[in-house]
């Protein structure tokens, strides 16, 4: 809770402060958004001369922020479960969400890695030795809610839910296999593809989990300049930089 606390104030700071003007565009997303969206934002700048400041982290963390008041335009979450308690909490209009990419699981290693030659409970604890799997906390975190449901699926949960590293969002998560403090983690596809440290060893089933849907949604605090922003977010050019990330553009995505 205090961490949590800790987390918020410094968003209020941040968002209180002189120098960051209200006309700008301010976004929450899910860690694993990072690459593509700063590019995304890079280039709508570009374009509309206008200025948007995202605060990346975990769904979960994001999500209670908003709850505790924090101000934002535009969320976005990493499932529709945190999305549904943005709208839940009154934050978020049930009619301004929308579905937007979607993405999958990995299983990932260091560059140097040994390879995986199934993905049975042998081959995995073979690699993982007297260390750890990596995967992000399915207490809350999207990532690691859909890596436990995959374990669970794959008859792995058992034998390995004591040999976890959990972290607090998935590109922490990552950052444990590129550090080489874990020889195995669970992450999104496109967080892999992210990275030049690690390499995709395996893919999880898109079977063994629920589908990994990412919404989008504007905030009930949201202006034009707001508005602006989230209609470029379904613009052939956003379709496009999400595309090379790694995601999959949901269909129901308008593009302009």
């Amino acid at each position: 809770m205090q961490r949590i606390l800790l987390t918020f104030f410094s968003f209020m700071l941040v968002f209180s402060s002189p120098a960051l003007a209200r006309d700008d565009v301010l976004v929450f997303a899910a860690s694993s958004m990072t690459t593509a969206l700063n590019e995304i934002v890079s280039a709508y700048e570009v374009q509309s001369g206008k200025k948007v400041t995202v605060s990346y982290a975990s769904s979960s963390a994001l999500a209670r922020q908003l709850a505790y008041g924090a101000p934002t335009d535009i969320y976005i979450s990493a499932n529709e479960k945190w999305m549904d308690y943005a709208v839940e909490q009154g934050v978020v209009s049930e009619s301004a969400v929308m579905p937007w990419v979607e993405n999958q699981l990995v299983l990932v290693s260091a560059q140097d890695g040994a390879a995986l030659p199934s993905l049975d409970s042998a081959s995995l604890n073979k690699i993982i030795g007297n260390s750890r799997l990596a995967i992000s906390d399915p207490g809350h975190v999207p990532a690691g809610i859909y890596a436990k449901e995959s374990l669970e699926t794959l008859g792995l949960w058992d034998s390995l839910k004591n040999r976890l590293a959990l972290s607090n969002s998935v590109r922490a998560t990552l950052a444990l296999v590129e550090r080489g403090e874990a020889p195995l983690g669970i992450v999104y596809f496109s967080d892999a593809k992210a990275s030049s440290q690690v390499r995709i060893i395996a893919e999880i089933p898109e079977n063994a989990h629920a589908p990994i849907i990412f919404p989008k949604a504007l905030t009930k605090e949201a202006d034009e300049n707001a508005e602006s922003f989230f209609r470029f977010l379904e613009s052939d050019v956003a379709a496009n930089i999400v595309a090379n990330n790694g995601f999959v553009v949901m269909q129901t995505t308008q593009e302009q």
